[in-house]
C-alpha cells in the first residue's frame, strides 16, 4: 500500500482546509439538489393497491399511518433470493441496519416503510433476528412493484397525501440507495424536505427553526412546545457556527 504524505499539523491543517472549500461547494450543491426535488411535479396514483400487514390487509394509504409523507424501499426477501429462508438480501440487509431510529422521521410527519414478497410470517421472523423490529414491513399482492420500478431491484419511492389522494413525489434506486438510511437523507428525498426555514422551498410549505424541533427519540408529543432548555442550547450554538 502506498500511503499519502506524512506532514506536519500545521501542514495537514491547511490540507484540510483546502479540501473543506471543495465539501462546503459540494454540501450547498445538495442543498438546491434537494430544493429542486421539493419542486419536482407529482404523480397521481390512481390503482388502489393492497399489501399483507401483520394485522391483515391494508391499502397504500394505511402505510402511511396517518401521516402526511410516506416513503417505501422495496426490500428483496422471498423465494429465489440468494439468503431465503434465513436472510433477506444481503445488500437490502445492510440498508435495514443502517435505518435510523424512525422517531425522529415520524417527527416530520413522514413515515418509512419496507415492502418484499414475502409472507408476514417470514418478515415477523426475520424482524426479530435481524433487530428490525422498528421497520413497519408489509407484503405486496399485487403489481405496486412493477408500477413503481422496483421489481427487479431494489428502490425508495417517496409519497405524498392530500386527504386520500396519494401522489408519488420522487424516486431514488441503484446506488443512490447508499446514501439513504439517516433522517436526513430520508427528509432530503421528499416533496417537504426538512421543513426547516432555512431551506429554498415553495412559498407555503410546512417549515420551522433548525434544530429546534429534535427531541430525544422517546420524547416526542406531537404538537408541543419545544423544549425550552434545548431551544437556549441551540440557540447558543447557533451563535457559535455563525462565528
Amino acid at each position: 500500500m502506498k500511503t499519502p504524505q506524512i506532514v506536519s499539523p500545521q501542514e495537514w491543517d491547511a490540507a484540510r482546509e483546502k479540501l473543506l472549500v471543495k465539501e462546503k461547494a459540494d454540501m450547498r450543491a445538495h442543498d438546491a439538489l434537494a430544493a429542486e426535488r421539493r419542486r419536482m411535479p407529482w404523480m397521481a396514483v390512481e390503482k388502489t393497491y393492497e399489501f399483507d400487514g401483520p394485522d391483515g390487509k391494508v391499502g397504500l394509504l394505511d402505510l402511511f399511518e396517518g401521516r402526511r409523507q410516506l416513503i417505501i424501499y422495496r426490500a428483496f426477501f422471498e423465494p429465489g433470493v440468494h439468503g431465503w429462508p434465513e436472510h433477506a438480501c444481503i445488500g437490502c440487509s445492510l440498508g435495514a441496519d443502517q435505518v435510523s431510529n424512525l422517531a425522529h422521521l415520524n417527527a416530520r410527519d413522514t413515515t418509512l416503510a419496507y415492502a418484499s414478497r414475502a409472507p408476514q410470517a417470514d418478515i415477523k421472523r426475520l424482524k426479530a433476528r435481524m433487530g428490525w423490529e422498528r421497520i413497519p414491513w408489509y407484503t405486496i399482492t399485487d403489481s405496486f412493484d412493477a408500477d413503481f420500478g422496483v421489481d427487479e431491484w431494489h428502490g425508495h419511492n417517496a409519497f405524498i397525501r392530500d386527504g386520500e389522494r396519494i401522489y408519488r413525489t420522487y424516486f431514488i434506486n441503484w446506488r443512490g440507495d447508499e446514501a439513504l438510511g439517516t433522517v436526513w437523507s430520508y427528509l432530503d428525498m421528499t416533496a417537504l424536505g426538512r421543513q426547516e426555514n432555512w431551506e429554498d422551498s415553495p412559498k407555503g410549505y410546512p417549515q420551522s427553526p433548525p434544530y429546534k424541533w429534535w427531541n430525544w427519540n422517546d420524547s416526542y408529543i406531537p404538537g408541543a412546545a419545544p423544549d425550552k432548555k434545548w431551544v437556549e442550547v441551540s440557540d447558543a450554538g447557533e451563535a457559535a457556527f455563525r462565528k
